[in-house]
């Protein structure tokens, strides 16, 4: 029996050829973290669509299917199902097909539902995207939404301070859902406004986790992805759920830390060519903390 000698991962994402945002920022990271990344292009843009205009576009929903089906015949196997931004219906039903040929008993299954944030629905995103992809994060192992995103999912209100036993109270309806493991992210601290956090819920071993960070006034798209990223480079090499929620803000706050000192444009994402070596380095320090 022939055994893979590197985790692997099935990135499904769109392509940017500038920014550091989806493919271009996931490849790197992982592979830093040792996973074998296999793209699954959904579509390939000049640009990321964050702060950019006039960018080329190709939907490439028309070859996903033929794509997904090349890889079942060669008998692919992955150790994680990562999907991220999905440009449209006819492409979520396409990866709950992939979800359906390629999930095994030992692999992981991480959906980041990426829709909206700061309370409004990106220009691509509807109603309809919303409903599909409640669908999908049923078939999730893991969902990484952020506060607007999970609003959406439970068709709920935005809000953004909520206290922590709301937190809790979300992500144990999105547990309710599918998800073993639930995440949400930009959650503001009502108590420290200038922090922020990220809260998960672990329905196998029914315990809260949260990690804090203080509050970077910047933008930088693609940052959603790097988390991700890194979470899922954690947990494919053994780490428990808290340090891996440790070792991805650390990341995050790092890279936002590491280029906001550089006056260059923000829209091109985080300088994670500066950081990306940390990931390498074993875990000194924590800062998360599990909640009653």
């Amino acid at each position: 029996m022939l055994i893979n000698p590197v985790k692997r991962v099935a990135a499904i994402h769109d392509l940017s050829g500038f920014g550091r945002a989806s493919l271009t920022t996931i490849i790197p990271i992982l592979s830093t973290m040792g996973a074998q990344v296999c793209p699954f292009p959904t579509a390939v843009l000049s640009t990321h669509t964050g702060g950019f205009e006039g960018f080329t576009f190709v939907d490439l929903t028309d070859t996903m299917e033929a794509y997904l089906n090349h890889w079942k015949k060669e008998k692919i196997e992955f150790d994680c199902i990562y999907s991220g931004f999905l440009g449209s219906p006819k492409q979520i039903d396409i990866i709950s097909k992939f979800v359906l040929d390629f999930k095994r008993q030992d692999n992981l299954v991480v959906v980041d539902p990426v829709m909206a944030d700061n309370g409004v629905l990106y220009e691509t995103m509807n109603k309809e995207m919303v409903v599909k992809m409640r669908d999908l994060i049923k078939k999730a192992d893991i969902i990484t939404p952020n506060l607007t995103e999970a609003a959406l999912l439970l068709n709920k209100q935005f809000t953004k301070y909520l206290d922590e036993a709301e937190v809790k109270q979300w992500l144990l309806e999105l547990s309710v859902m599918g998800p073993e493991i639930t995440i949400i992210t930009s959650v503001f601290d009502q108590s420290e406004p200038n922090y922020t956090n990220v809260i998960a819920y672990d329905k196998r071993n029914n315990k809260f986790w949260k990690v804090s960070c203080k509050y970077i006034s910047a933008f930088f798209p693609g940052t959603g992805d790097a988390f991700t990223s890194v979470l899922i480079g954690s947990l494919l090499q053994g780490d428990c759920l808290p340090i891996a929620l440790d070792r991805s803000v650390n990341f995050i706050t790092n890279a936002i830390r590491s280029s906001y000192g550089f006056n260059y444009p923000q829209r091109e994402g985080v300088l994670i060519e500066k950081v990306l070596d940390t990931l390498k380095m074993p875990v000194i320090s924590s800062s998360y903390e599990l909640l009653k």
